[in-house]
């Protein structure tokens, strides 16, 4: 006496099988992938609070400030992503009428730098960080921020460049 097979369903069972395995491949390179977006060495780990954004009028080259009462920069020590326009400046109030205006574009890929964490600024892309002078304190970025001159008259900020 013989064994009897059903052969058909021999046949989906195995189909259903590598279906799965299949399945589960699929998903398995998936999450693979998408884990390498957010895991590679140069990922932030922590890029920080966003900077309170200030509005500023740019012609000729030259973007003006209202540093009043209510502006983040109205006191020694503060800081504030100054956007006039497609140009964007992080400045920092350095003393009484004393600033510095940075690029807040990141050397390292052209990212804007709007973020500051503890002591630094911080690109959130890639998340370089930058001292408050503009120097490189972690990268990827290899170069410093470029810093333009101010010149300030109570209440107006003006950054020359």
């Amino acid at each position: 006496m013989g064994v009897r097979v059903d052969v058909r369903r021999h046949a989906q069972t195995r189909r259903e099988f590598c279906q799965r395995v299949c399945q589960a491949a699929s998903l398995a390179a998936v999450g693979t992938i998408v884990g390498g977006c957010g895991g590679s060495p140069t990922a932030p780990s922590d890029i920080g609070s966003a900077l309170p954004v200030v509005s500023g009028s740019r012609v000729n080259s030259r973007t003006t400030v209202n540093v009043g009462a209510g502006s983040p920069l109205a006191s020694t020590g503060g800081k504030a992503l100054v956007q006039a326009g497609a140009v964007n400046f992080l400045v920092t109030r350095t003393g009484t009428s004393a600033f510095v205006a940075l690029t807040a574009i990141c050397t390292h890929q052209q990212c804007t730098v709007a973020n500051f964490s503890g002591t630094v600024f911080v690109c959130p892309c890639h998340g370089s960080e930058y001292d408050t002078s503009g120097a490189v304190v972690r990268g990827p970025a290899g170069s410093p921020l470029r810093p333009f001159t101010t010149d300030f008259a109570d209440p107006l900020l003006t950054i020359n460049g």
